[in-house]
């Protein structure tokens, strides 16, 4: 299949994270499968998420077609973009063909990237996940690959003014083993399982990353609970 404008996206993301001397640190991609469908699910915490996950597969030569709001379809920009990547448009009220579209996608051998938190997490720890990337692998017979992306909230998140100035930003990236999706297990204590395989990887990017806030008015892209003044995650029951 010809990728005419996904390699060349690849190629100018990867310009810019150069330009911006971001340091990226990818561990886990020999989890990927090199070939087959397989959903990719990842926690949520920037606009750029689905850029940095993409990268996770790139060492094993794969592409993922995510599933995003159809209103960044309808963008002049990025729509043209979005369809010529074969991502996958999500009406949030009509989710049916999206969810059609997925099946496909992952039947016919593609990985389809999911961020079953539906937004991005203000608080920067982990919403509750929607059991939607479950029952996709599910029926489509394939694993679900864990990932967790941490600092990429620095660069561009919801509340926050975007950072493409040349600061140095490390992004980590965490991809976890994949995790099975039986038929006769029921969704939503797969859905459990994949997320508490998620935090797992969210906990360890976090122990690893390198740097620390520079000071008080550098505090907001930690978590509360590690000592940073992001906002108190809203408890609800998860799925």
């Amino acid at each position: 299949m010809a990728e005419l404008v996904y390699r060349p996206v690849i190629g100018a993301a990867l310009t810019m994270f150069k330009a911006l001397d971001l340091k990226i640190d990818l561990k886990g991609a020999e989890n990927i499968p090199r070939t087959g469908g397989a959903v990719l699910v990842s926690n949520h915490i920037s606009y750029m998420d689905f850029i940095f996950a993409g990268l996770a597969t790139r060492p094993q030569k794969r592409l993922v077609r995510f599933m995003a709001k159809d209103s960044v379809f309808r963008h002049k920009v990025s729509g043209p973009l979005m369809r010529g990547m074969k991502h996958i448009p999500v009406d949030r009220n009509q989710g049916e063909a999206a969810y059609a579209h997925a099946l496909d996608s992952l039947r016919s051998g593609q990985i389809v990237g999911v961020f079953p938190e539906a937004t991005i997490s203000p608080s920067f720890t982990l919403k509750s996940f929607k059991s939607g990337a479950a029952r996709m692998a599910q029926e489509a017979g394939v694993p679900l690959i864990p990932v967790a992306l941490w600092g990429t909230q620095r660069l561009w998140t919801k509340g926050r003014p975007r950072n493409f100035k040349r600061s140095h930003i490390p992004v980590t990236i965490r991809v976890g083993e994949p995790v099975e999706a039986p038929r006769e297990q029921y969704a939503g204590a797969i859905t459990r399982r994949l997320r508490e395989r998620v935090q797992e990887l969210l906990e360890a990017a976090q122990r690893s990353y390198p740097v620390r806030p520079k000071g008080p008015d550098d505090t907001w892209w930690v978590p509360a609970h590690l000592g940073g003044t992001a906002p108190e995650p809203v408890r609800s029951r998860e799925a």
